[in-house]
This record gives structure tokens, C-alpha cells and sequence, in this order.
């Protein structure tokens, strides 16, 4: 088959029941798709559930696809609601609440997620430890949350795609992203230079602050795609 066809192409020919169109669409974008499944999930085994369920939905719906937002758009969203179904069944567990100085947080997410390309080689196992950190600091965030800020800090993605992929207002992309800084600034803080450590919990006043939910993980029942490792 031919793989310059576009997304649209692909999955046309997939619903006119081509075997390979499919097969081709998912590989051409599956080390992204990998990549929102496993920061969503904050575990490989349940990612990769997640995502297999949602390439098993999206091979069965795609007639349903209207055309109206792009083929990454929609499989996104399949990728990321599979995902948060499984988030939302596991264990709910306690959010603490807000910090106070929230002035460097999407800093602070990008620069530990997205370490310096030019560090020294000898650094390697410390950028490791500092990407399974990040990992486990999503996992104490809200599914929505969590889902929010992986899509537009580290997938790079405008709050405007990421309310379409979400199907939600703007406003709550920007909400949900806004805490979900918030908490990772806090979780996240002693992985900073010491310049950079102003996000430590403090004995200042608490107060009244809205609390969430938060959820765990499920049971894996395949293999994970090839790619699993964060970009």
C-alpha cells in the first residue's frame, strides 16, 4: 500500500475495508500516541492497556470518524479517554491541597521532563531517575488533570487542540493545567538546582482550598508498543 497517503486516506481506506490502512496509520503515529498513553497512565503496564483498548476501539469505530477535526485529533482522543476510563476505575485516593507560589511551575514540568540534550553522557542514569520521578508525581495528579498537562506541556500541544482532544471549554484546559503545575511544582521541587527550589511546601497558612480526587492503576493484558520511553 501506498504510505504517503495521508491520515484521511488511510483511514478511508481502512473503513472500505483495506487490511494493511490501519496497520500503517497506527505505526506511522504510535511513538506519540505511546508517549500521551504512558504520562497519562504514569505506568507502563496500565498504558499499555489503555492504549490497546483504544487502538481496538479505534479500528471498530472509525466510520464513526466525521472528519471535522484531524485523524491525530481523534485518535488522541480515543488514546486519552481509554486511558482515563481505566484511571477513573482504580482506587481513588486523596489530593492534598494547593501550594501558594505557583510563579515557575510549567517551568519547572518542562525542564524536568525535557532535560538539557547536551548533558554530559555521565548524567544518563540521573536523567532516568529524574523521568520515573516525574512519572510517579503524575500519578498523584487528577486523571483530568493529568491528562491536561501532558497534552500541552510535554506533548507540546495549543490549549485550543488540547480542549478539542479533551472536548471541553478552553477555560478548563487552562484550569486543570494551572493545578496540575501546581501539585507537580511541589512533588517535583528537590529534582532543581537549589536556585530553583521555590516551590518547597512552607508552614504558611492553609486555606480553603476546592480538593479532587485521585486515581490509580489497572492490570496489564498485553505487551506494550516498541517504543516506551519518554521523548
Amino acid at each position: 500500500m501506498d504510505t504517503e497517503l495521508t491520515d484521511v486516506e488511510l483511514l478511508r481506506a481502512h473503513v472500505a475495508g483495506d487490511a494493511e490502512a490501519f496497520g500503517l496509520l497506527f505505526a506511522r503515529h504510535r511513538d506519540r500516541l505511546w508517549a500521551v498513553a504512558l504520562r497519562t497512565c504514569g505506568d507502563p503496564e496500565t498504558a499499555a492497556d489503555g492504549l490497546q483498548d483504544a487502538m481496538i476501539a479505534a479500528f471498530r469505530r472509525a466510520d464513526s470518524f466525521r472528519g471535522d477535526a484531524r485523524v491525530t485529533t481523534w485518535l488522541h482522543r480515543v488514546v486519552v479517554n481509554s486511558c482515563l476510563d481505566r484511571l477513573r476505575s482504580a482506587q481513588v485516593r486523596r489530593t492534598d491541597p494547593l501550594p501558594d507560589d505557583l510563579d515557575d511551575a510549567e517551568h519547572l514540568v518542562r525542564t524536568t521532563v525535557d532535560p538539557d540534550p547536551g548533558t554530559d553522557p555521565a548524567h544518563t542514569y540521573d536523567r532516568v531517575e529524574r523521568r520515573a520521578a516525574v512519572l510517579e508525581a503524575l500519578g498523584r495528579l487528577t486523571p483530568e488533570q493529568r491528562a491536561a498537562v501532558v497534552l500541552v506541556d510535554m506533548e507540546g500541544y495549543s490549549v485550543a487542540e488540547v480542549a478539542e482532544i479533551l472536548e471541553c471549554a478552553e477555560g478548563t484546559v487552562k484550569s486543570r493545567c494551572s493545578r496540575a503545575r501546581a501539585r507537580l511544582s511541589v512533588l517535583l521541587a528537590d529534582l532543581l538546582p537549589d536556585g530553583e527550589q521555590r516551590h518547597r511546601p512552607s508552614a504558611a497558612p492553609e486555606r480553603n482550598r476546592p480538593t479532587g480526587t485521585d486515581v490509580g492503576s489497572g492490570t496489564r493484558r498485553g505487551p506494550p508498543p516498541a517504543a516506551t520511553t519518554l521523548d
